[in-house]
């Protein structure tokens, strides 16, 4: 077993900050390279508070302000503008960055794009529904609405 501090929020693992032990295989091919944990060491674990700090610094200060962003992020669909071919098929597809910048272009606030989770990749325009985890407790439904850019 491999003991290791996540860096990044891991499904069913745990959150930035957190130390817990993984299978060496999971940690050394997987969690590592991909930048989601670092080796636990004593001189690493000083970094678990700074860690922390940037997190909370990043999460919506209380449960109120984040029922109330879910409630608005669940209001209205939000329009993702992406170049497009004629057939509708789009030239890469919809991250997680776009739909935090079109949900900040649109007005409805401000999400970490490390908080949303597209359940399909989105390769074609249409409707399509996302995930976001606005707080620990607080999960809202994002409905998107994926349009081709206008031509020049």
């Amino acid at each position: 077993m491999a003991k290791i501090i996540l860096t990044n929020e891991v499904s069913g693992l745990g959150t930035a900050g957190d130390i817990v032990e993984v299978k060496n295989g999971y940690a050394r091919n997987y969690l590592l390279p991909r930048g989601h944990a670092i080796v636990w060491t004593k001189g690493g674990e000083k970094q678990v508070e700074s860690i922390k700090a940037a997190r909370a610094a990043r999460a919506v200060a209380n449960l109120e302000d984040a029922q109330a962003l879910a409630a608005t992020l669940k209001s209205q669909p939000v329009k993702v503008t992406v170049k497009a071919g004629a057939t509708g098929r789009l030239f890469g597809t919809v991250k997680a960055v776009d739909i935090a910048n079109a949900v900040e272009a649109a007005g409805l606030g401000k999400i970490d794009k490390r908080n949303i989770q597209l359940a399909e990749n989105i390769k074609s325009t249409g409707n399509y529904s996302a995930t976001v985890r606005v707080h620990e407790d607080v999960v809202a439904n994002l409905r998107l609405q994926v349009v081709a850019a206008a031509k020049k």
